[in-house]
């Protein structure tokens, strides 16, 4: 099996999508050691906490590769705002639509992503839309699963290499339920409070109008103590604030 090296030798110019979590990051440290000319493309759309975009300017400067921001808008697409059981590949269609268009503007004909060798590529209905615009997946396709992601990018320093995985916000709306400016907005507002309180690995879910709080079992008695500054931050938003006891894995 190749290596990122032997992948970047074989492609030297490159385009790196990047998230702000792990895997990306990595792929993009990885790509402006080995290719002799990378660009990064971060996407900022209404499923996209601000949060995501620091880090991503962090890595940029760390590494010392140029970034672009780029907006889309995703909700305008009904396809993805109907949030049905296709809003992943729908979502994807219109992200990458937009990426690759600029991409290939700058000069740049391939793009990468940070799929890795852990994800299971048949339950991500957006890998199809990858597929259809021919991205490729060094970090798959080097063997290169989430644990050795990790272990590598602590060994080069990066501050991602212990980032717990973020799925975008979208996911915290129940599937058939459309997705609304208002409800990321007021999901963003809530797991940022979570974040200032110093948890980490959360998910503030809709569930029929109220957040459900789901956290590490290792974080569920913090929340017990905070419970009060917890409702005060949230109780505006929300219906109700519940806590699910099932831990998250």
């Amino acid at each position: 099996m190749q290596t990122l090296q032997t992948f970047f030798e074989a492609h030297p110019v490159v385009a790196v999508a990047l998230s702000g979590g792990v895997d990306s990051t990595y792929l993009f440290y990885e790509a402006s050691r080995y290719a002799k000319q990378v660009h990064g493309y971060f996407l900022e759309t209404p499923f996209q906490p601000a949060r995501e975009r620091r880090d991503v300017e962090r890595i940029a400067a760390l590494v010392d590769a140029p970034v672009t921001v780029l907006s889309k808008d995703v909700l305008a697409d009904a396809a993805v705002a109907e949030n049905g059981s296709r809003r992943c590949y729908w979502c994807k269609r219109s992200l990458f639509s937009c990426l690759c268009e600029a991409a290939a503007k700058d000069g740049f004909s391939v793009v990468l992503d940070g799929t890795n060798a852990s994800d299971d590529i048949t339950d991500r209905p957006g890998m199809q839309a990858l597929e259809e615009f021919g991205v490729l997946s060094p970090l798959r396709l080097c063997g290169m699963t989430k644990a050795k992601i990790r272990a590598s990018a602590r060994a080069a320093g990066l501050f991602t290499a212990d980032k717990p995985a973020y799925a975008c916000l979208a996911t915290r709306v129940p599937t058939g339920e459309p997705i609304t400016y208002a409800a990321l907005q007021c999901i963003e507002q809530a797991e940022d409070v979570l974040d200032r309180l110093g948890f980490s690995d959360y998910r503030v879910r809709l569930y029929h109008g109220a957040a459900r709080i789901q956290l590490p079992e290792s974080q569920l008695a913090r929340v017990i103590e905070l419970r009060q500054e917890i409702l005060t931050a949230l109780q505006p938003s929300f219906e109700a604030v519940l806590l699910d006891l099932q831990p998250r894995p």
